[in-house]
């Protein structure tokens, strides 16, 4: 026992000290496990590029980093070096001054600018510093005018951005903390320190690529850009560019100037001039005129955290402050907006969050009117056409809180559909006269639609629908109203369940036996039914001295009939793949889903869901037969009575139904 409990100890230990860890440790250690031999890091790097990164576990296995396919190389581990004849990297790196080791972690072109720069004599002396230096790298993909202008002036400028990467104090990577930020020795304007979830960590938006290098006098660690100082905010950032003037314009009308000047950590995404120029005039003109959607839209572009260009190796859903989420990732060397190479300049810094430009707005559907959240689903453009052809547009475009109801396209049967006047009505029945979330909605509640008629909305384990029809698809909600996507067309009831069977010369021979055996006023109660309608085709296939048994003795008759009608509602988008549903006589039906068709007792339903104030109709075409019982099926008590009635019926229907085979039966007279 004394054991296990020390055991237990030492696991709970070992899980608080990796609870600590920051995500660059956790990735650093997973890279020395995967390197096998002391102090060896395994490094993924991106196929025909420098670019190294260490890995986690997610990138070790897909081996892929912002889509390019990488390959697996095996170095020391930062602040250790290989002996000849032994394995790893068993040696410490020697401690020189920061001078010499930049030349021992490969920064030669830094070195060789603070020897130009006249620094080489600061970082040779006495001190403690952190030294962010750039790699040969960062230095060869500096634009050459900007190059040119920090090695001319007499070597100012130079002394001033080497003097940006420097901080009077010694920080290794455990004191780079998430948020942090230090002053600079160019006139203390401060160096950012992010961490991301993917072990990232950015200093002002440059990848910390080594870490951790220890000097005499203090610490290097190499990063793979140029970093340049920061003076401004968001806003004052946007209020210098030409290119962003209606955003400008847009943050001043929406109320977000003070947010994007006060302290925070944003990544905005801002359109370009270019970007608001492709929205059709009518809709841009709506939407900037709009402090709530103008609101909305900008929120849109807006995440809650700071994201550098570097930060992304893959696709990472993020939210906006909108509370929409965007995919925020990469492909090669371009960053990506759910998908699309959209970011056409990345990592302009301020001293509140970074600014990505954009040459296409994101506009949230809460900015959109019910017509243009339509048409920007393919899956409604049948249903979107016959709203316009319906003359309902004025709903759709305006600012009435309405609900928009849209069958997809697979509801309407043949694809194409003309506008009648039947049609006309049936789209007024698909806007409802108030604004509804589908998480709102509960069973039984009726809804009203423009024509006045009331809906009503069933409640299933698997399933919420209103009439006949289910939602499809999550809730969409526009700047006025919102559209429940449905897989078919809405059909209000017109009547009781007797008055859809007259309604239908399907079942007119049905509807002459319903009113023989004497069971019309049990169908016109204010009750609920499922009718498992028999056609007339299924009626003129009995022979006809099967008919006749069926039909000569009234009692028996309404037995069979009450098998066929279920005590309670139930529509097919209920069902699942087993479901029981008790008849006015006799055991449970047993009802299922199988290829997109309801079957009941194994007897496939040819027409669904008609509906009726007081239940429903399913159409069949061959009599439901009891099932025969399972073997070892448990009976409950006081279940003969029901088990004699099964019996009865099932006897019944073995007289009418024996005779029966796959000859053409003789039509009923």
């Amino acid at each position: 026992m004394k054991g296990l409990t020390l055991a237990a100890l030492a696991v709970t230990l070992i899980a608080t000290v990796f609870a600590t860890k920051s995500p660059y440790q956790a990735v650093l250690q997973h890279s020395r496990i995967r390197g096998r031999q002391p102090n060896v890091c395994a490094m993924q790097r991106i196929r025909g590029t420098d670019k190294k990164y260490f890995t986690n576990c997610k990138q070790w296995y897909h081996r892929k980093i912002c889509g390019k396919p990488t390959v697996i190389s095996y170095e020391c581990c930062p602040g250790y070096e290989k002996v000849v004849g032994e394995k790893g990297c068993p040696a410490a790196l020697p401690l020189v001054n920061i001078y010499n080791t930049l030349g021992v972690v490969g920064a030669t072109t830094t070195r060789m600018y603070s020897e130009r720069a006249k620094l080489q004599e600061e970082i040779e002396g006495p001190g403690s510093f952190t030294f962010f230096s750039p790699s040969n790298e960062a230095w060869a993909e500096l634009p050459t005018e900007i190059l040119d202008a920090l090695v001319s002036n007499v070597n100012i400028e130079l002394l001033n951005a080497l003097h940006y990467h420097m901080v009077n104090q010694r920080l290794t990577s455990d004191d780079l903390k998430h948020g942090s930020s230090f002053p600079s020795m160019y006139q203390d304007f401060n160096i950012q320190i992010h961490h991301y979830p993917n072990g990232v960590v950015t200093v002002n938006c440059a990848r910390l690529v080594k870490t951790d290098q220890h000097a005499t006098n203090g610490i290097v660690h190499v990063v793979n850009r140029v970093i340049t100082a920061i003076t401004n905010n968001i806003h004052s950032f946007l209020e210098t560019v030409d290119d962003l003037e209606t955003l400008r314009t847009a943050v001043a009308a929406a109320g977000l100037t003070a947010m994007l000047e006060n302290e925070g950590s944003y990544t905005v995404f801002a359109p370009t001039n270019e970007a608001f120029e492709k929205i059709p005039p009518d809709m841009l003109s709506r939407i900037l005129g709009d402090p709530v959607a103008l609101k909305d839209l900008l929120n849109n572009h807006i995440l809650k955290n700071m994201y550098c260009a570097d930060s992304i190796v893959s696709g990472t859903p993020l939210e906006t402050l909108q509370g929409t989420v965007l995919e925020v990732g990469c492909d090669g060397e371009e960053m990506t907006l759910n998908g699309k190479a959209i970011i056409t300049t990345k990592d302009h810094l301020g001293t509140n969050g970074v600014v990505h430009y954009i040459n296409e707005l994101l506009i949230p559907d809460s900015a959109k009117t019910l017509k243009e959240i339509a048409e920007g689903v393919p899956q409604v453009s049948t249903a979107t056409k016959l709203f316009e052809d319906a003359g309902l547009n004025r709903y759709l475009t305006g600012t009435e809180a309405v609900t928009m109801i849209a069958p997809q396209n697979y509801a309407f049967k043949g694809g194409s559909v003309t506008m009648t006047p039947e049609m006309r009505k049936a789209m007024k029945n698909h806007i409802l006269k108030e604004r509804l979330s589908s998480k709102s909605l509960y069973h039984d509640q009726k809804l009203e639609t423009l024509s006045g008629n009331k809906l009503r909305v069933f409640m299933y384990r698997n399933n919420l629908c209103i009439e006949n029809a289910c939602i499809a698809a999550h809730d969409i909600n526009g700047r006025y109203g919102t559209m429940f996507a449905v897989d078919k067309v809405l059909a209000p009831p017109m009547g009781n369940v007797m008055d859809v069977l007259k309604a239908d010369n399907r079942f007119s021979i049905l509807v002459d036996l319903i009113q023989k055996a004497g069971m019309t006023e049990l169908l016109n109660q204010n009750r609920v039914y499922t009718i498992f309608a028999l056609t007339d085709e299924a009626f003129r296939a009995m022979p006809p001295a099967d008919f006749n048994k069926l039909t000569r003795d009234d009692k028996e008759l309404a037995k069979v009939l009450k098998y066929h009608i279920g005590d309670g509602f139930i529509i097919s988008g209920g069902v699942t793949s087993h479901n029981r549903l008790k008849p006015l006589l006799g055991e449970k039906l047993e009802l299922g889903i199988r290829n997109s068709t309801m079957y009941v007792n194994r007897v496939p339903v040819v027409d669904s869901d008609l509906m009726a104030t007081n239940g429903v109709v399913h159409a069949i075409a061959s009599v439901i037969k009891p099932l025969p019982p399972k073997a070892g099926r448990d009976q409950p008590e006081g279940a003969s009575a029901s088990r004699y009635s099964a019996v009865r019926v099932n006897d019944l229907f073995q007289k009418v139904l024996k005779s029966q085979s796959s000859k053409t039966m003789s039509r009923v007279q």
